[in-house]
């Protein structure tokens, strides 16, 4: 089959490129900005331009001829997606969307979510607002019968070649926090539950998709299976890093996101929900499967990190203490104001 990927050097896009690479019954083609290294040890084609410059995206995308299917990986705009008809309509056999389970409206109305759950995301999430329109887009060029669509839809993934997901963010210093054992901080009380998927899982279900006609007009979820807690999903972290159990410091999330909008705003937009979605549909269809472990995933994650000494120095963040040190204050400074009411 002839396939191209718009993007492929991304997180999960690596793992899907490799994948297809294995199998050896695919003419592989990478479209993406060139800014970043193909991290693979194998030959693809690679087109060099700017999706965003919709005209240009549209001719080379003429030029490069028909695909079987085409695997979109950075869609984020509807006017990026509307751009994916004009380029494509009438001339792949497959479309496949990669979307996000953030298209669903928060907090969900029932557990675990399946994909026919209500998607109207609130328009402060951009990300997930913005997302929802491009499915919408998507959806109108099946039913048009300008291509074959299938939509998949990640929870958190994670994986070879970034930092381990936190309450702030995703940067490296987490583990370096976790390993000398100073304070973590966890958004809201930290008995949300949330799921992380490896790299190597989602990959699998993609690729699985490709040509495959149970799924065409079908929407999946590939999330993970371990429901954690926040307070769970650190814990299991220092175990597998071989750490002490962390110190929590539970900060409101809606407090973060005021303080430090920077770092907090996915906590108070995303992470304080419940993450649990029902993946029957991928199982049955994609033939998806959960193999890896979170503990298990942690440790090859960090172990690749380290041997490219990518874990940042926790005590270059002082800012992540100052938080610390604010909150308890303020904590304090509640007490003593309250004093005449004990």
């Amino acid at each position: 089959m002839r396939i191209l990927l718009i993007g492929g050097t991304g997180l999960i896009s690596t793992a899907i490129t490799r994948l297809l690479v294995e199998r050896g019954a695919d003419d592989v083609t990478l479209y993406n900005r060139g800014q970043t290294e193909v991290r693979l040890p194998y030959a693809v084609n690679v087109i060099t331009g700017d999706r965003t410059d919709f005209a240009t995206f549209e001719q080379q995308m003429n030029d490069a001829g028909a695909f079987d299917c085409v695997i979109d990986m950075c869609c984020y705009l509807a006017d990026e997606a509307e751009s994916v008809v004009h380029a494509f309509s009438g001339r792949i056999g497959q479309y496949i969307f990669t979307s996000t389970v953030d298209v669903y409206t928060k907090p969900a109305a029932y557990y675990p979510v399946t994909e026919h759950a209500e998607r109207k995301p609130s328009s402060t999430f951009a990300y997930a607002f913005h997302k929802a329109e491009c499915e919408e887009v998507i959806h109108a060029a099946h039913n048009n019968s300008d291509f074959l669509v299938t939509i998949l839809r990640p929870a958190y993934t994670y994986g070879e070649s970034r930092g381990i997901l936190h309450s702030l963010g995703g940067r490296t210093t987490y583990i370096d926090r976790i390993r000398k054992g100073k304070p973590i901080i966890v958004h809201n009380d930290g008995h949300s539950f949330w799921s992380a998927c490896h790299i190597d899982d989602v990959a699998r279900a993609f690729v699985s998709a490709v040509g495959n006609r149970q799924a065409y007009g079908q929407a999946y979820h590939v999330a993970g299976e371990e429901h954690l807690t926040w307070d769970e999903y650190h814990q299991q972290v220092a175990k597998a890093l071989g750490a002490p159990p962390p110190t929590l410091v539970h900060i409101p999330a809606a407090l973060l996101a005021r303080a430090v909008p920077k770092l907090g705003a996915w906590a108070e937009l995303n992470f304080q929900y419940n993450n649990i979605f029902d993946n029957s549909a991928a199982y049955n269809d994609l033939h998806f499967h959960y193999t890896i472990p979170w503990k298990q995933g942690v440790q090859r994650t960090v172990a690749w990190l380290d041997a490219r000494s990518k874990v940042e120095n926790s005590d270059n963040e002082p800012e992540y203490d100052r938080i610390i040190a604010a909150w308890e204050q303020h904590g304090e400074g509640m007490v003593e104001a309250l004093a005449d009411l004990r």
